[in-house]
């Protein structure tokens, strides 16, 4: 075996082990949470389908791209390799719209009520499961065509046209139909990127007005960080990796799809770069997951004048 394909083995194996450590540890938290009798949260429903989005993608991606990193090319049959791409690209497609959907909900709840978004502030939280299966829904069906395009690599027909990845092949959408398909996966992407950015500097934006008007009651506390601040810090790191590891991920499978010659580091970047955001999710929702949800009920419940308790959401 060839030490960079050690080397690539050893990473994969890295980020999926962790990512799939993580996820489930989050979801146990999640149904945990709930077997307590603790009050859910609204955005409780959301983590749990964009954690079971971000475990999948390491379930049908992550394992097979480690089996192939360590030179184990020949272990998935022609169904076998259909199913793994069709649902890795709907966890993907999952991943990406759970996200956009948490950050417009954090960026609902937690606007002034003399805002234009206050009319939402009551309806939000009854959308939020029928949004999240019509993301499923939507998904399954724009992802269709996936497994017509895919094969395996040991049944002996020819591979000409094809993109060996190892333990399966893509098919080269040369043709206009398969331009088309692609840019409509990849309008999708965009679409949920650019509602997230919007959202979250909405977030930030109404964070930092809140700050200013609550500024004095902070005063005495200068030495430590308001939760304002806390909130804001997690929603820009979530923001960040989101936007880091998915646009750079886009912009390489668009690259990899429009390109013959494609080196086959590039194509492991690519994979790495696509199941990075799964693999540190769970962790960033972590530290996420308290700061924000504690701010969010700062400013749907009123709090007494001279306190500065915060309460739980």
């Amino acid at each position: 075996m060839a030490s960079r394909d050690l080397t690539m083995g050893i990473i994969f194996l890295s980020q999926t082990g962790l990512g799939i450590l993580g996820n489930s540890a989050f979801l146990y938290h999640l149904f945990l949470t709930d077997f307590t009798g603790n009050r859910m949260k609204p955005t409780d429903l959301i983590f749990k389908h964009l954690t079971l989005a971000n475990f999948m993608v390491l379930l049908f991606k992550g394992i097979p791209q480690t089996m192939a990193g360590f030179g184990l090319n020949y272990f998935l049959d022609n169904v076998a390799c259909k199913l793994v791409f069709y649902f890795h690209r709907v966890a993907r497609g999952v991943s990406f719209s759970s996200t956009s959907l948490l950050s417009i909900f954090q960026a609902i709840t937690i606007s002034p009520s003399n805002s234009r978004w206050v009319c939402f502030k009551v309806r939000a939280p009854k959308i939020i499961s029928p949004s999240l299966g019509l993301c499923w829904a939507l998904h399954m069906l724009t992802n269709v065509l996936i497994p017509f395009n895919v094969t395996d690599t040991w049944s002996g027909r020819n591979l000409t046209w094809m993109k060996d990845l190892g333990y399966c092949a893509v098919v080269n959408t040369r043709t206009l139909t398969g331009m088309v398909y692609l840019f409509l996966l990849a309008s999708t992407d965009v679409m949920c990127l650019t509602l997230m950015l919007w959202a979250s500097s909405s977030m930030m934006f109404i964070l930092f007005r809140h700050k200013k008007r609550v500024q004095h009651i902070h005063r005495s506390f200068s030495l430590t960080s308001s939760p304002e601040t806390r909130a804001t810090q997690s929603i820009l790191t979530l923001m960040s990796s989101f936007v880091l590891f998915y646009a750079t991920s886009v912009f390489l499978t668009m690259y990899l799809s429009a390109s013959d010659g494609a080196t086959r580091w590039l194509a492991d970047t690519s994979v790495a770069m696509a199941s990075s955001f799964s693999a540190f999710c769970p962790f960033l929702l972590m530290s996420y997951y308290t700061p924000v949800s504690r701010l969010c009920s700062t400013c749907c419940y009123p709090v007494p004048n001279h306190s500065n308790i915060v309460r739980d959401q």
